[in-house]
């Protein structure tokens, strides 16, 4: 701990004693996580309170955007337009047509300065970067080019390491008169004159997503005129001229419309169809529910289309918005819990031509149940353990490399033909080397065993993989999840008066909406049914109807939903059908 005190006040002079002692703490947990980049490159991450707030390359220590928040004048900042920061989260390097220019100049630093990067009108960095090039050649090559490597940002996978806190909202330092003139007079324009809300910069395709929809409109008018007076769109958008941004509202690009269809549907749906009474709702019964029937007519929503490309990024980015809050019930299963209905966005919302918003509230119950169920492809896969490493590393597979039951089986096919142990006397059989026998054989079997039938080689060697599982709900992307998937789990209960009731739980693992699926149920059997939490776990509920139901839920779930029967538990508690003696 003292060897990391005296390397960050030699990394970071401009930290008093005080914030040394207060950024590592004598006495609070500290802990040293080992991983790997996307690169191979080996990180050491410095963990506080949950959160990452360091992390080490190659022996130089980095400041996470958990530590710049509260440290906002640790590194020199840039700032960038807001629509650039989904472009850094997905890779991309900042070019320097992204980056603003103050009246008072860009900060001073020499090729290879470590950098924070900022969104304009907040202090809050949303990116660690390191400059490519001086300030001075910077100015001298016009803003053209690439002029930061980012190394880290907000919404990577080292920021979901942490709490997933979002930036907080920090004033800037200076608010120049001439700023200040500017808007002003983009105050007047936006009553004046229609706001391009799209721009032709590619780093500028995405979605603005924190801010409101009025500040969104003067963003763009910004855009517009810092294009025009630095000239930059020659940079980052071919052939791009005023006229073409003037007609941007019709010459929007696929990936623009799609983006502008999942707002309105967004906002459609919530304006119309949500109830309070509804939450908490699964985000894929919002999906599929709700978005999906206030589409228009001759279109149709698709995540990947559009530059969100996953479903949760979208709702990620409407909750950065506080405009609703989501929260995971469990790995991979998200809820809407909290809806801000009195929003300005929301409110400004106006139903499109062809939808009524009354009959659209009258109909949702009816489109509810229209909507059909689409059974999740369940894959089972398997992740590379310690014990397993030496048999798999030939194959150029490490530790926690994921693979299927396939891949499996052809890794271990062409170990045993590379290393030559197919038995010469019976082809049927394997020859245990030393490998084999260490990731393999029991210790109570190294010594008896030195053959192996090709099924038990590959049974043994499965069952000592780690099993993990993959999910993919309809419209969305693959989710991964450790250990096996848990099945739906159907059991009877006695309560008093020897009353039995049927209890269904893991329905979320699978995409159904517990309440739905109660709402059904009550409706088929006609008899009481209610969602209670689960004992002993946090945010998971389950379905409790009274009777033994079995025999409906058989039905329901199987013949209605087409999930495999291997996916759901207690089916052989229903009841014997036949006259009562």
């Amino acid at each position: 701990r003292r060897k990391l005190r005296t390397d960050v006040a030699a990394a970071f002079p401009n930290l008093s004693a005080e914030q040394l002692t207060e950024f590592i703490p004598n006495k609070e947990e500290l802990n040293v996580v080992k991983m790997h980049s996307h690169k191979g490159e080996a990180i050491t991450v410095y963990m506080n309170n949950r959160n990452p707030i360091l992390f080490e390359i190659e022996k130089a220590l980095y400041p996470t955007v958990y530590t710049l928040w509260v440290y906002p004048d640790l590194l020199p900042a840039f700032s960038t337009w807001p629509p650039v920061l989904q472009k850094l989260a997905g890779g991309a390097d900042l070019m320097l047509p992204g980056v603003v220019v103050p009246s008072s100049g860009l900060p001073q630093v020499e090729q290879g300065t470590l950098c924070a990067v900022t969104l304009l009108g907040n202090r809050a960095p949303v990116a660690v970067a390191v400059a490519t090039m001086s300030t001075a050649e910077m100015l001298a090559a016009g803003m053209k080019g690439k002029g930061f490597a980012v190394l880290h940002t907000y919404m990577d996978h080292l920021w979901e390491y942490g709490e997933k806190s979002y930036p907080p909202t920090l004033a800037p330092l200076v608010t120049d008169s001439a700023e200040k003139e500017s808007a002003e007079d983009e105050e007047e324009m936006e009553g004046k004159e229609p706001v391009i809300s799209f721009s032709t910069d590619p780093l500028q395709h995405v979605d603005i997503g924190d801010l409101s929809l009025k500040e969104r409109d003067s963003c763009a008018i910004v855009m517009r005129k810092e294009e025009l007076n630095e000239n930059r769109v020659a940079e980052t958008a071919e052939g791009a001229n005023t006229e073409v941004q003037q007609e941007a509202e019709d010459s929007r690009t696929p990936q623009e419309q799609m983006d502008a269809l999942f707002n309105q549907c967004f906002f459609h749906a919530l304006k119309c169809k949500v109830k309070k009474s509804d939450l908490p709702l699964l985000t894929s019964t919002f999906l599929r529910s709700h978005m999906f029937p206030c589409c228009p007519a001759g279109q149709q929503l698709d995540i990947k289309k559009s530059s969100y490309k996953k479903f949760s990024k979208f709702l990620q980015c409407m909750q950065h918005q506080k405009i609703l809050q989501v929260k995971e019930l469990n790995k991979g299963v998200e809820s809407i819990v909290e809806v801000d209905w009195k929003h300005p966005d929301i409110k400004a919302f106006t139903v499109p031509e062809g939808f009524s918003s009354a009959s659209a509230a009258q109909d949702s119950k009816s489109e509810d149940r229209e909507q059909v169920y689409h059974a999740p492809e369940i894959i089972p896969l398997y992740g590379v353990s310690t014990k397993m490493i030496p048999l798999f590393q030939e194959s150029g597979h490490r530790k926690g490399s994921i693979l299927s039951s396939s891949e499996v089986r052809n890794i271990v096919i062409n170990y045993v033909k590379t290393n030559e142990l197919v038995d010469e006397t019976n082809k049927n059989f394997v020859k245990v080397n030393p490998i084999l026998c260490d990731c393999l054989l029991d210790k109570s079997e190294q010594d008896e065993i030195s053959n192996l039938r090709w099924d038990d080689l590959l049974s043994r060697c499965l069952e000592r993989l780690q099993p993990l599982h993959q999910v993919t709900f309809f419209g969305q992307e693959p989710i991964v999840r450790k250990g096996n998937i848990e099945p739906i789990d159907i059991t009877i209960a006695q309560r008093s008066s020897n009353k039995k009731v049927t209890i269904i739980k893991n329905l979320e693992l699978y995409g159904l909406d517990p309440q739905r699926v109660a709402n059904i149920l009550q409706q088929k059997v006609q008899a009481s049914a209610t969602i209670t939490p689960v004992p002993g776990t946090k945010d998971r509920v389950q379905v409790q109807i009274q009777g033994n139901q079995i025999h409906h839920l058989a039905k329901m779930l199987l013949e209605e939903y087409q999930l495999p029967r291997k996916y759901i538990q207690g089916l052989e508690k229903a009841p014997k059908l036949g006259r009562k003696k």
